[in-house]
C-alpha cells in the first residue's frame, strides 16, 4: 500500500464516537465503502480513534471484510474461518499473520506470471483477442486480491469480428493446438 501520493505518509482518517469517519486529507466525512475503494486503489491510510488517537486501522479493515462477506461477496470459506479461529491462543498464532501475508504475495505473483504466460502464448495469433477477453474474465474473478481491479460481473464480453478470416477451419484448429501446446509448456515452466 505504498501508492499514496498526496502528502507525506498515509491519509489520516478519524473515527468519532458517533461512528462517523472523517478524512483529514479531503476534509470530508466518508464511509466504509470509501475506505474499501481506497484500499482497492492502493491508497495508504491510517484510521485513528478521534478521542484517544489509538490506531484502529486493523479493526476497520476487518469491519470492511465483514460487510463484504455479509453482502454475499463471500471469499473466506467456512472451513478456513474455523481453522483461523482455532489458531487464536495457539502457540503458532504469532506465525499466522506472516504466513497469510506471504501466501497472498505468492498468489499475486503467480497471478501475474500466469497472465504473462497467457498473453505471451497468444501474442500475434488469431486468438490474441480471445486471450485478452479471457484474461479480463480471469482478472475479474480474482479482483478481490488485486486493488483497483475491475469489479466482478463487469468483465469484457467476447466481441464478434466483422472481418472474415482467411484461415480454413483445419488451419485454425492446427494453430490453436500449437498455441495451446506453447501455453502448456509455459505453465509447466511456472510450476518449476
Amino acid at each position: 500500500m505504498k501508492k499514496h501520493t498526496a502528502g507525506d505518509g498515509p491519509a489520516i482518517i478519524k473515527k468519532y464516537a458517533n461512528r462517523r469517519l472523517y478524512n483529514t486529507e479531503t476534509s470530508s466525512y466518508i464511509t466504509l465503502e470509501h475506505l474499501a475503494a481506497m484500499t482497492r486503489e492502493g491508497r495508504d491510510f491510517k484510521v485513528v480513534d478521534a478521542k484517544s488517537d489509538e490506531d484502529i486501522t486493523h479493526n476497520i479493515l476487518t469491519q470492511i471484510i465483514m460487510e463484504e462477506e455479509a453482502r454475499g461477496e463471500t471469499m473466506l470459506p467456512v472451513n478456513f474461518l474455523r481453522q483461523l479461529i482455532s489458531m487464536y491462543g495457539d502457540s503458532m498464532q504469532a506465525m499466522v499473520p506472516g504466513y497469510l501475508e506471504a501466501s497472498m504475495d505468492s498468489f499475486r505473483r503467480n497471478q501475474l506470471q500466469f497472465k504473462s504466460a497467457v498473453e505471451g502464448a497468444f501474442a500475434n495469433s488469431p486468438f490474441a483477442e480471445l486471450a485478452k477477453q479471457n484474461m479480463a474474465m480471469f482478472e475479474a474473478a480474482t479482483s478481490a486480491f488485486k486493488p483497483g481491479a475491475v469489479a466482478p460481473g463487469t468483465a469484457a464480453t467476447p466481441a464478434k469480428s466483422d472481418t472474415p478470416t482467411a484461415m480454413s477451419k483445419d488451419d485454425e484448429i492446427a494453430a490453436l493446438k500449437a498455441e495451446l501446446g506453447k501455453l502448456v509448456e509455459k505453465i509447466d515452466k511456472l510450476g518449476d
